[in-house]
């Protein structure tokens, strides 16, 4: 798909995160983000700038992560500026991590447009997330709003967040009479948008909460993605974390280490979605026409991934499998593993730890990957 990319948009890609959950592929050293995690030869970080190349400029790209993780970042996706990754001393959730970002972009394009993305997501349909974004970054050129994706929930997964929508009404900031006269050109531009407007946001719910907001028809799932004027974001953060737009927004190219180490030792963790989203009136909600997953856990990653005819999906790896079935498999490639009388495991493997576990025990793999750490420290955790 072909489209006309503005020498103003540009993309913050969040690559801060420990993909716990992901063990033992992932680890400390090696978070799932810069993990070749859907079997393609590239890792999920990768795949993410390169659905970004078709949005905007790549030199408009700006990696956020941890400072630890900067070099694998460069090795991963080479000959980036030097500002384009930009490494946080400490972990402060994604609120500093998009004003970091944001105040790099402003000193380079005060009139940009800024898409937000979580580094370790999947997209299945290139050509549906770029129409969807493009619609995205055209809206938010004629009007003040925010807006995020939703992904339309297909069981009551805990791992993700939620959104309830709306259908659209009156303008926001409109009352009395002017509603009934307004609400019909809102509503038909919104659905010409396919957007919604924003009621709540819920982080992780329980089960039973999540099988509710499923019945209800009126959620949909989190997907992390953000489009927003840069003009829009700086007065989101002077309204509702002034704290962080203080100490942030002024940040320059030039900003030393110890100065920016003191402002992160010195800024609240909070997340864009508690600090921003869940209190703006312009935020606006647009369903996601791509496939999505945010393969936040293994079982996540087996519900989007290809299986065989007996329900197994093989990530990588040489596998033979005899009388196994309903397994997610994901080992170095160059290994080759058996399997037989399985049904309903987690085979995973990094270059010294594998793990078998049952897809349905996964909440176990914290306490998996804590037990392994204290047994290579020769510390038995009983």
């Amino acid at each position: 798909m072909d489209i006309n990319i503005s020498t103003h948009t540009w993309c913050i890609i969040m690559a801060g995160g420990l993909g716990s959950r992901f063990w033992p592929v992932s680890s400390v050293n090696c978070p799932k983000q810069f993990v070749d995690a859907m079997g393609t030869g590239r890792s999920l970080l990768q795949m993410t700038f390169d659905r970004f190349e078709k949005l905007c400029q790549r030199d408009h790209i700006i990696v956020v992560t941890g400072e630890q993780y900067a070099d694998r970042v460069r090795e991963q996706v080479p000959n980036l500026m030097p500002w384009q990754v930009l490494g946080e001393p400490l972990r402060r959730n994604t609120a500093p991590c998009i004003a970091y970002a944001a105040a790099i972009i402003a000193q380079m394009d005060p009139d940009a447009t800024i898409i937000v993305s979580p580094a370790d997501h999947a997209v299945f349909g290139l050509d549906r997330f770029v129409n969807n974004l493009t619609q995205a970054l055209d809206a938010v050129q004629q009007h003040d709003w925010i807006i995020t994706f939703g992904a339309q929930p297909v069981r009551p997964d805990t791992s993700y967040g939620y959104i309830q929508f709306r259908e659209p009404s009156a303008p926001l900031g409109v009352k009395g009479s002017e509603k009934g006269e307004k609400r019909s050109e809102r509503t038909n531009e919104l659905d010409d948008k396919n957007l919604y407007e924003v009621v709540t946001f819920t982080e992780k719910p329980p089960l039973e909460m999540a099988r509710q907001m499923i019945a209800s028809g009126e959620f949909f799932w989190n997907t992390g993605l953000l489009v927003w004027r840069l003009s829009v974001l700086q007065q989101a953060y002077q309204d509702f974390l002034p704290a962080i737009a203080d100490s942030f927004l002024n940040l320059t190219l030039n900003t030393s280490h110890s100065t920016l180490e003191e402002i992160y030792s010195q800024c609240e963790a909070i997340s864009v979605d508690h600090g921003i989203m869940e209190k703006a009136a312009n935020v606006h909600v647009m369903a996601a026409n791509f496939g999505w997953s945010d393969v936040e856990t293994w079982d996540s990653l087996y519900g989007v991934f290809s299986h065989d005819k007996f329900g197994n999906a093989i990530v990588n790896g040489e596998v033979l499998a005899y009388d196994t079935r309903n397994c997610v498999v994901a080992v170095p490639g160059n290994k080759t593993i058996v399997l037989d009388g399985l049904d309903g495991y987690i085979i995973a493997a990094s270059d010294d730890t594998i793990m078998v576990c049952r897809r349905k025990n996964e909440d176990k793999i914290f306490k998996f990957a804590n037990d392994a750490d204290f047994l290579l420290l020769g510390i038995h955790n009983d």
